[in-house]
């Protein structure tokens, strides 16, 4: 089987998250805090469970919250070149995936690779970081590279749109699949504020198609003006989109509600809106 391309260079991720410092970050804190409530909606039990996720040391020890029903099997992201983590047995009843997917370089090979760890009924649970993500950082550096280089690099990584997740979903073999988005707004007192930030939390361009070319104070600063101009507020503080994408499909099983057969309907469309 043909292997897809490398888009992200793996074994620099990990270094780059190996070398941040050892504090939390706000889009894991955000994305955890996230994950309670949706845990806590869940009402059945889930004997085996495990959790993916780039920092393991970030991933809360599970106590009196919503989580603590599931006793998770926690597992490494970026390790070495396979993108799964070596999961034990195909008897999950629950994996869920924190911050991995948006830099894994054969999106659906990774679902199906999941979901056959999954049991029957077993459910995945996915958050990544939407194809909207530092958008303004996009365009400020493709206008400056233009303008310093006469051409343009890829310097921030592409990711997930949520119109392709439910088809991802479905193509991996998922029933019942689901995709919505939250999106923030976060505010830095500059472009630079806001790169200092993604070079600490170990978010570097992690492309394999990277410029080898070190980023030169007139590129930096014509990044910043083309960010400034575009995407600041009336007292100078400029706006980064956070865009976080939630995934989740269950495992086929009989127990599971069916959509009806077309044509087995027993009351007419136009009655019910006549009636409305």
């Amino acid at each position: 089987m043909t292997q897809p391309p490398a888009i992200f260079d793996t074994a620099l991720i990990a270094r780059h998250l190996a070398r941040r410092p050892q504090a939390s970050d706000f889009v894991t804190d955000l994305v955890l805090v996230d994950l309670e409530d949706r845990l806590a909606a869940l009402i059945r039990e889930f004997p085996k469970a495990a959790i993916i996720g780039p920092d393991l040391e970030r991933l809360p020890q599970f106590g009196q919250t919503a989580s603590a029903r599931f006793a998770f099997e926690r597992h490494a992201a970026f390790l070495g070149t396979d993108d799964v983590p070596a999961l034990e047995g195909d008897d999950y009843n629950l994996i869920v995936s924190i911050l991995h997917l948006q830099a894994v370089n054969d999106v659906p090979g990774y679902l199906a690779r999941l979901r056959a760890r999954l049991a029957p009924d077993g459910l995945l649970l996915i958050a990544a970081l939407g194809g909207e993500t530092l958008t303004e950082l996009r365009e400020a550096f493709l206008a400056a590279d233009a303008l310093v280089f006469g051409g343009v690099s890829a310097r921030v990584a592409p990711m997930i749109q949520v119109r392709d997740a439910g088809a991802l979903l479905q193509r991996a073999g998922l029933a019942l699949p689901v995709a919505d988005v939250e999106t923030h707004t976060v505010r830095y007192s500059s472009p630079f504020a806001l790169m200092a930030e993604l070079k600490a939390l170990g978010a570097a361009n992690p492309l394999v198609d990277r410029s080898r070319r070190l980023a030169s104070p007139a590129l930096l600063t014509a990044a910043a003006n083309a960010y400034l101009a575009q995407d600041s507020d009336a007292d100078g503080r400029i706006r980064a989109t956070l865009e976080i994408v939630w995934l989740s499909g269950w495992v086929p099983h009989e127990s599971q509600q069916q959509p009806l057969k077309p044509g087995s309907a027993t009351t007419r469309l136009g009655d019910v809106l006549g009636k409305a």
